[in-house]
């Protein structure tokens, strides 16, 4: 096999696939060809940890001549990270990997929280259509989603997540879209966790339903959760599943209180006259998407290529269910107002079958799932930042880590869009993160389909079955849906989240020529292998 060293563009031919290495020497056999000469010394320690670091092209002479055939992709080794025509890199280490257990409670804030915020699916569409909702909606999208998360995320597990992605099947002006329209979506959704924090607290505390004592209150939870992200992601991990089980438990004590209360025919409910699908349809996107944000988790996870697939079939069954039961409690032990089902309507149903103590338990819980989802939010966000630094896309001190080994400069970069967008109300939040949430899916089910096709031999440690046919075929019900959605849209939303679109097009070249001017320092992490082979070779829809 003949292999090219990217940092001294040297060729060799390296025995079985491996280096061989003898006190402070690395040796290599020269090919012996005229392609290029060597200018790689031998007996440097530095040159000897360039050996051990660099990005290593695996290529194939043609028959009888002297050029390059089309590069093969590499063998999946079951220990290291190794790109498209990678060879294994080690990778840096940064504090405390995420186990399975907080990585299932990560994901399970990522996506849901607990069945807060799915009130206005019932208001909308009545107690059978909201139901179905949440039973049928998931094969439709979350399973597709989690599916697709499971693979890429294991064939890249690095922070960079989607948007590595998207740049290796794409290139990176599209990675960079990607990235910039799922991380403006990701810090849209965050600004609503502390305003519904406080609207669950408003009815026991008056003064935080407006003006300056409300505004304090933001300002201080944002800054207090903002901290623990700066913490470290095990301790955000751990705290998931204490605020998890916390959320949890009081819709199990209501359901075995409600018993004696259920009524089926109450669930049968419909009203196909009377449906506002909009609303419906928003609500049950909100409530079952971001099931690849933890992909820019992906290197901080222990063990990514067997944890990561683990934990997002956990977390599938454990959200599904986690928002079905509590809306089969509320629609069938209560009398059916449809008007009144409205976010923290779960603590009037709590009051009606336990009591005040119920009540006081669900609106705590609510609150700390806010909690939950605005911390796990804020890890992804600014981890996602820290992974297009690494790969040059972002400047070079957005890839700076705090001494707890964690994204300084992304953690203020996304407090700062949470501050700046909390002011907007709860629909407006919503409608605006789903479209252009749903602009990021398009490119991440273009970039799996790509990738199935120019690379069906790179390493996989999760692949899902069926074939480049099936994975088109698994792409289409989602994509359906999501062209749904933004035909839904207003005409408010749809102006402002097309104007956010415009402005990450016009904002790449603008960061190229800073880099170009040599304003902004970027740079590519060693520790990462080439995931744009494919681009040398005319391999990318670019």
């Amino acid at each position: 096999m003949l292999y090219t060293c990217q940092k001294y563009k040297c060729v060799a031919v390296i025995t079985e696939m491996k280096l061989k290495i003898s006190d402070r020497k690395h040796t290599h056999t020269h090919a012996r060809t005229p392609l290029q000469k060597c200018s790689s010394p031998t007996n440097s320690i530095t040159d000897l940890q360039h050996f051990r670091r660099c990005s290593v092209s695996i290529r194939k002479l043609k028959g009888g001549g002297g050029g390059l055939a089309s590069i093969e992709m590499g063998e999946y080794n079951g220990a290291d990270y190794i790109g498209i025509n990678e060879a294994p890199s080690p990778r840096a280490h940064h504090g405390k990997k995420v186990s399975l257990l907080p990585l299932v409670f990560l994901i399970f804030y990522e996506v849901s929280g607990g069945p807060f915020g799915v009130e206005d699916s019932v208001r909308a569409a009545g107690p059978l259509i909201a139901l179905a909702g949440f039973l049928i909606f998931p094969f439709i999208w979350s399973v597709p989603e989690a599916l697709i998360t499971a693979e890429m995320g294991t064939m890249f597990p690095e922070n960079g997540g989607y948007v590595v992605w998207v740049s290796s099947a794409l290139g990176p002006f599209w990675g960079f879209q990607q990235g910039w329209m799922k991380w403006l979506s990701g810090v849209i959704d965050n600004a609503l966790y502390p305003v519904l924090f406080l609207d669950y607290l408003k009815s026991g505390i008056p003064a935080l339903a407006g003006g300056l004592p409300r505004v304090v209150a933001v300002l201080a939870l944002t800054i207090a959760l903002t901290y623990m992200n700066y913490r470290g992601l095990t301790i955000v991990g751990w705290v998931a599943v204490v605020l998890g089980v916390f959320s949890i438990l009081p819709f199990v004590v209501m359901g075995f209180i409600s018993i004696p209360e259920l009524k089926p025919e109450r669930w049968l409910v419909v009203d196909l006259h009377n449906v506002n699908w909009n609303l419906y349809l928003n609500t049950l996107f909100w409530n079952l998407n971001y099931w690849d944000s933890i992909s820019t988790l992906a290197g901080e996870v222990d063990n990514p290529k067997k944890t990561l697939p683990k934990a997002l079939f956990y977390a599938l069954i454990l959200v599904v269910l986690g928002y079905f039961f509590p809306l089969l409690i509320g629609t069938g032990a209560v009398p059916l107002q449809r008007d009144v089902w409205a976010d923290g309507y779960f603590s009037e149903i709590a009051k009606t079958l336990g009591g005040v103590w119920l009540t006081v338990w669900i609106q705590g819980a609510a609150a700390m799932s806010n909690m939950g989802m605005f911390v796990t939010e804020m890890s992804s966000d600014s981890f996602q930042l820290l992974g297009m630094a690494e790969r040059g896309m972002l400047p070079e001190f957005f890839a700076r880590r705090s001494r707890h080994g964690t994204p300084l400069v992304g953690i203020l970069f996304s407090a700062s869009g949470v501050l700046l967008l909390s002011w907007l109300s709860f629909q407006e939040i919503v409608a605006a993160e789903n479209f252009l949430y749903c602009f990021g899916m398009l490119l991440e089910f273009v970039a799996f389909v790509r990738l199935r096709i120019i690379a069906p031999d790179a390493p996989r440690p999760y692949k899902i079955p069926g074939g480049t046919a099936g994975a088109i075929l698994m792409c289409i019900p989602p994509t359906l849906l999501i062209c749904v959605v933004l035909a839904l849209s207003s005409l408010k939303v749809m102006i402002v989240s097309l104007v956010a679109i415009m402005l990450g097009l016009t904002l790449y070249p603008c960061l190229k020529h800073c880099e170009n001017k040599r304003w902004l320092r970027f740079s590519v992490s060693s520790d990462l292998p080439d995931i744009h082979a494919a681009a040398h070779e005319d391999e990318t829809l670019i």
